[in-house]
């Protein structure tokens, strides 16, 4: 990291005023141009991840007609010239005039209006993946070239696109009267994601390899340009089709590794409307325990890929949690109340995938699942399945059982030795007075609020939770370390408060070992002058203890923007991309969405702040070991600027990061 100090040559928060700011400096996006000018808010980045989500989109459209009961064949094919197609039997995108467009076709309309689709209503697709319209649109947006070629009606409609474009007409050609469907074919734009970005065989592969698993019904074959296949990884052709779905697909993971029972548990079970009693989605999993393979939980929400997990591995979880509690007290095993869900995990190698109507989910990419009323569905089909298969299945369960306690109890050995630790620690330590602490002596379990001004301070310490969370105010903004002396960070009070209430000491010193709090959370204003505070406390810790950030204890709360209430519910946004999204998908109330905005913390009372900001299980963190891949990353380039531009990069790429590329994630 740069040691000039950027405040000695450039005030970045304090700008002089522009000159001529009037309507002609408002400037709109129309149609397609948001999703190039920040391609970020809509896959995710422009990296190789983000490039590979655009084929899981064209793909999730054919897998939706799949499992909507139209579709039986999807074919991906890795064209020589890096282009990817994707084909499909299903009805085929309509061709037909749109009502409110009467002079473009509905084709054009999904193909280059954000938020266009079938899938708003549940009259076309009872389940999908994508609920937002945006998915395909994205996709044409971000392509150097696309055409789409659409069987339907007995006739096939082609017309072809270019970054968002149309550049021909629909043409109709009757040759083949019988086939259906549609069939996208598409070159990312390298302008956007780079002159040497290519799709990977091997990810594609997978990901065909993994819908099919997802859904039994469907039939996906894998074709590859021969210049781009291998004999093993990526053949140039293969075929995928598995009647027996998840179980099949953990087989294949978990390989031939030593398991606790000769089979797996899995089911496929369909949830109920309780209203109207008709079929209202399905839940499927597989699950089996091994000492030898690395533990793993892979989960899908309308064959979406949930990295991030969510509702649906919350309930799942429990599930599986209370019937081995309830099997061990049934067969009156002493221990197995010690046993925890992070115990489970430790020998997990799960799958769970369900379809539900009008998903939610945290941000464009899908990541993680947010449905709440998903967590007893899933819950409520597991837990009963599970108690009975361990009852027909007790060869295995004594075994693992033992593995599980004693795993339990080396747990409850550590935290011990960390308990012991921090009493030692905190009769060592003389702590700031303005340190409100948590009376839990497990550091595990307790975590540290550094919150800015007395004001948000006041408010905090009242919506904590007493007994795990501490509140640590800060006076306005702390000293900049990167050009600072030993001497000067020595004398600066908020940097020696700081450091008493984590009980450690700085640079070489530092261990982490006597760090108090097993997580460290920054909570600033959602504003430019927190975001400063936030880049002044992160420049701190990542100079004087970077283990703290890699070892993942530090994170960044993100306090919603927006309160969104109708009747008497109410909602809340982390910025203006959810506040539409919500507004588009429904409070639930009745009447006008009233909208307002909350300019700091101290503005919420401090109901508000726990429920949103503090509560880990709404709150939405981020971890900030991703700040330190993107400063080490940042700090390479940084030596190809000038001196001047340097001190401009340093300053402004941490608040950039923070901001607008790390995403937070809820329930931490």
């Amino acid at each position: 990291m740069s040691t000039d100090n950027p405040a000695n040559n450039l005030d970045l928060f304090n700008a002089p005023e522009a000159t001529n700011y009037d309507a002609s400096s408002i400037e709109v996006l129309e149609g397609l141009e948001p999703v190039r000018l920040r391609p970020g808010m809509y896959i995710g980045g422009t990296d190789s991840r983000a490039l590979h989500h655009l084929a899981a989109e064209v793909i999730d459209n054919s897998m939706d007609e799949a499992v909507a009961g139209f579709a039986t064949k999807i074919e991906i094919r890795l064209n020589e010239d890096h282009s990817l197609t994707i084909t499909d039997n299903g009805r085929g995108i309509p061709v037909d005039p749109h009502p409110k467009f009467p002079d473009k076709s509905a084709l054009e309309v999904i193909l280059c209006t954000l938020h266009a689709g079938g899938k708003f209503n549940n009259k076309s697709y009872q389940t999908s993946g994508g609920l937002h319209g945006v998915g395909i649109s994205v996709v044409n947006a971000l392509s150097e070239h696309m055409e789409i070629n659409v069987n339907r009606n007995g006739n096939c409609y082609t017309q072809t696109f270019s970054r968002g474009v149309p550049i021909s007409k629909m043409a109709t050609d009757s040759t083949n009267k019988k086939a259906s469907g549609t069939s996208v074919r598409f070159n990312p734009d390298a302008k956007i994601f780079g002159e040497t970005a290519t799709f990977k065989p091997e990810k594609l592969r997978e990901l065909a390899l993994s819908k099919a698993f997802l859904f039994s019904g469907v039939q996906i074959t894998w074709i590859c340009s021969k210049e781009f296949s291998s004999s093993k990884k990526t053949p140039v052709k293969e075929v995928f089709f598995f009647p027996g779905g998840l179980r099949d697909y953990l087989q294949t993971e978990i390989g031939n590794y030593t398991n606790f029972f000769s089979t797996s548990f899995g089911e496929k079970v369909e949830f109920s409307d309780s209203k109207t009693h008709q079929t209202a989605g399905s839940c499927e999993w597989a699950i089996n325990w091994t000492p030898q393979a690395n533990p793993f939980i892979h989960s899908f929400c309308n064959t979406i890929p949930t990295a991030e997990g969510g509702t649906h591995e919350v309930g799942f979880w429990n599930a599986i949690l209370k019937g081995l509690r309830s099997y061990g007290d049934l067969i009156n095993f002493k221990k197995i109340n010690q046993i925890t869900k992070e115990d489970i995990q430790s020998c997990s190698c799960a799958l769970v995938s369900v379809f539900i109507q009008n998903p939610n989910f945290v941000g464009q990419t899908k990541d993680r699942l947010s449905t709440v009323e998903v967590t007893k569905l899933v819950e409520n089909s597991v837990k009963s399945r599970f108690e009975t298969w361990l009852s027909i299945n007790p060869k295995g369960i004594e075994d693992l059982l033992i593995y599980l306690s004693t795993r339990a109890e080396e747990r409850l050995k550590r935290r011990a030795e960390k308990e012991t630790q921090r009493k030692t620690a905190i009769k060592r330590l003389r702590l700031p007075g303005k340190l409100a602490d948590c009376s839990n002596k497990n550091r595990d379990l307790s975590e540290i609020f550094i919150v800015e001004g007395d004001s948000a301070g006041g408010s905090a310490k009242q919506a904590r939770d007493r007994k795990n969370q501490a509140i640590l105010p800060l006076r306005g903004k702390i000293l900049n370390v990167l050009n600072a002396s030993s001497d000067k960070m020595v004398a600066n009070q908020e940097l020696d408060d700081l450091c008493k209430a984590l009980g450690v000491k700085t640079g070489n010193q530092f261990s982490l070992e006597d760090i108090r709090y097993g997580k460290v959370i920054i909570m600033t204003d959602a504003d430019v002058d927190g975001a400063h505070i936030a880049t002044l406390l992160m420049t701190f810790f990542f100079s004087e203890m970077p283990e703290l950030i890699e070892k993942g204890f530090l994170y960044m709360a993100s306090p919603p923007l927006f309160r969104l209430s109708q009747g008497g519910k109410y909602a809340y946004a982390l910025d203006l991309e959810e506040r539409d999204e919500i507004i588009s998908n429904g409070i639930g109330g009745n009447g006008k969405v009233e909208i307002s905005r909350f300019k700091g913390l101290g503005e919420m009372n401090p109901k508000q702040l726990k429920e949103t900001t503090m509560d880990p299980n709404n709150r939405r963190l981020i971890n900030c070991w991703h700040l330190v891949v993107g400063l080490t990353w940042f700090n390479k380039i940084l030596v190809f600027f000038r001196p001047q531009m340097k001190r401009i990069c340093t300053a402004v790429i941490p608040i950039v990061y923070f901001r607008f590329i790390t995403r937070p994630n809820k329930g931490i």
